[in-house]
């Protein structure tokens, strides 16, 4: 995760990104209110992170890539956080083993309460200062959109937690929003041509968004909405999880090694209704809604379901030049609702809903180079066995989004909110 060189980007105004700070740290911290210091502390699996250990990280990149960096008198809070929160950066030095973050017991949770308002106090005084260099202040920007990342995945390590607990609590006492009628699912028609994609650098993006370029698609039509959880309970009822003509050789293999036969969070019950399904969610387990979109399923899920469908999952460049020109306006929730109504280009639920799974291998753009440094390490060493996802889930933050963001996750990856938008050629 690296930024693009200062020419190419307007300057950002120091007012504008000291009220940004306050909020975006601000809101890390207040996802962690309603939860007890067990619940910041333990970590579910090995690809899951403790609350703790996020609101610790993202505190670390701010002292690390910043004021170690920039301060002549620089003195770290703790010398031995550089180790223990340090994620994946080998240029930084050593690190704790992702799988055995929630032994992190200590330092306690106040401790790290305290990390982040010592880091937060030494940055606030350097953004005190009008003049301080672009490269510095853009930096901090990325920091910001680091820590934005961050608050997502604490909210769905969160909920992988919380379901392994017999007693499914829920992280929100409030009720579940009503459900609505999900539109009829109608399908875009788009030529084929030579698009662009990529980010045009009028603002802040990851690298692996540029270098934006020219590529060729052949027409195609996309789904109006999402798929939803009607749709796929259909598909487990036709036997979708018990044809291996539907899947992939390695995710068949996969279904019938852990024995799957249904999404992550969906469980049968007598009191769930009609549809016999409940489903957990951050508001505890709530009757499977058929008119919502079906989430939490891994890359060979959604391939199997697009097959069973007739139809198969897009490239990235065909939802991104879909996408083109549509801003993410969604209010953000806890759970994604079901879609009522396109957009002005007749698509819905391309941000806010679920992140959309994409045929497409995370490989770098034509031109794309690997920034010196550690900060280069963020992107570009992980283009490797991981597919692309498009657009942003119901926890994604507000303005965090656009239409050339580039999510990315291992083919059996379940437990962020992922879904389902068909294509057709």
């Amino acid at each position: 995760m690296t930024l693009q060189p200062t020419a190419q980007r307007p300057p950002i105004a120091i007012g504008s990104l000291r009220a940004r700070y306050n909020a975006v740290r601000k809101r890390t911290v207040t996802l962690s209110e309603s939860l007890s210091e067990e619940d910041c502390c333990v970590q579910s699996m090995p690809d899951a992170s403790p609350v703790k250990w996020h609101m610790a990280h993202t505190t670390w990149f701010f002292e690390t890539f910043i004021l170690e960096r920039l301060e002549s008198d620089f003195r770290p809070f703790d010398p031995a956080f550089r180790m223990l929160f340090n994620s994946y950066y080998n240029g930084i030095g050593e690190k704790h083993a992702r799988a055995q973050r929630g032994l992190l017991t200590r330092p306690s949770f106040d401790e790290i309460l305290a990390y982040r308002h010592y880091v937060d106090a030494r940055i606030e005084k350097l953004l005190a200062n009008d003049s301080l260099p672009s490269e510095w202040s853009m930096l901090i920007a990325l920091g910001l959109q680091h820590e934005q990342q961050h608050q997502e995945l604490i909210l769905t390590d969160l909920k992988h937690l919380l379901s392994m607990n017999p007693l499914k609590p829920a992280y929100s006492n409030a009720p579940l929003a009503s459900g609505v009628q999900a539109h009829a699912l109608a399908w875009q028609t788009f030529e084929a041509g030579i698009v662009e994609i990529g980010h045009m650098c009028d603002g802040f993006c990851f690298d692996h968004e540029t270098p934006r370029h020219r590529q060729f698609v052949e027409a195609f039509s996309l789904a109006s909405r999402l798929v939803t959880n009607g749709e796929f309970v259909a598909f487990i009822e036709a036997g979708g999880y018990r044809n291996p003509a539907l899947w992939l050789s390695e995710g068949w293999d996969w279904i019938c090694t852990n024995r799957l036969s249904q999404p992550l969070y969906w469980q049968h019950s007598a009191a769930a209704g009609s549809s016999g399904w409940e489903e957990f969610t951050l508001h505890g387990m709530q009757p499977l809604d058929l008119q919502r979109p079906v989430t939490h399923l891994s890359f060979f899920e959604a391939d199997a379901f697009a097959r069973w469908a007739g139809a198969r999952l897009p490239t990235e460049a065909e939802w991104e030049h879909a996408a083109a020109g549509v801003v993410d306006t969604a209010a953000g929730s806890l759970h994604p609702s079901a879609s009522h109504a396109g957009s002005a280009a007749g698509l819905s639920q391309l941000f806010g809903a679920c992140w959309q799974w994409t045929t497409s291998s995370y490989a770098p753009y034509p031109g794309y180079a690997i920034a010196d440094g550690a900060l280069g390490e963020y992107n570009g060493k992980f283009m490797s066995n991981q597919y692309v996802l498009r657009g942003s889930s119901c926890v994604t933050p507000g303005g965090h989004s656009r239409a050339t963001y580039r999510n990315f996750f291992p083919a059996t990856a379940r437990w962020q909110f992922s879904g389902i938008r068909l294509a057709i050629s």
